[in-house]
């Protein structure tokens, strides 16, 4: 029998106070001190760690501190600079084109709803979620590879699109919690339900998984 709604929303509600205990601190992991420097890192994230992100940008914010900065950037300079995260000449390119975006559609502000961010050149629905939950408080559920996998393995969604996904766990999950439960979703993967060898004998909710060890 499938599981219904009402019962997969009660399971996460378990498995997420789990979780406020085990990873109490749950927060993005990626560093930044204002919208633009978070808009930026998650557009470099994609298909590069966090830990990574987190080495290249500190300078790099620092010789492009606001979105006049990386605007007028060089685009091939940009490219050496942010050159480790991958894919850097598209990576060059959209944040050359996001900020120019901003600069003459929004006054120089990252906007903060979901229509204007996905018009922005290299941002999602991804990075337009984090933005909006973690800056500006706006619910949104950030379905990265962690959330694909581990909400995949514990029976909230059998879709594989991240759009899909995001909406099933739109079902299950409070508005107020999106963002921590998709936090706590990416701890959970690297400590405990990793990609290979999920550590289910010491899992923490191992006994509300109905996927246990795949």
């Amino acid at each position: 029998m499938r599981e219904s709604i009402k019962k997969k929303s009660e399971r996460a509600a378990e498995i997420f106070e789990v979780f406020g205990q085990v990873y109490e601190n749950a927060d993005c992991t990626l560093d930044y001190d204002n919208a633009l420097e978070l808009l930026i890192a998650t557009q470099l994230a994609a298909q590069c760690t966090d830990a990574r992100v987190n080495m290249v940008t500190p300078a790099l914010f620092k010789k492009y501190p606001d979105v006049y900065a990386f605007a007028a950037a060089d685009e091939l300079e940009l490219r050496e600079d942010i050159r480790s995260t991958g894919f850097y000449r598209n990576k060059a390119k959209n944040i050359i084109g996001c900020c120019r975006m901003l600069i003459d559609e929004f006054g120089g502000e990252v906007p903060h709803t979901m229509e204007e961010l996905l018009r922005l050149p290299g941002v999602g629905r991804k990075t337009a979620n984090l933005v909006l939950g973690d800056f500006f408080g706006i619910p949104g559920v950030v379905v990265d590879t962690h959330a694909t996998r581990l909400s995949n393995r514990m029976g909230f969604t059998r879709e594989t699109d991240p759009y899909k996904i995001e909406l099933d766990l739109q079902k299950i999950l409070p508005p107020e919690n999106w963002a921590a439960f998709c936090h706590c979703l990416v701890y959970h993967g690297r400590a405990y339900c990793t990609a290979r060898s999920p550590k289910c004998d010491t899992c923490p909710v191992e006994h509300l998984c109905p996927k246990r060890g795949v």
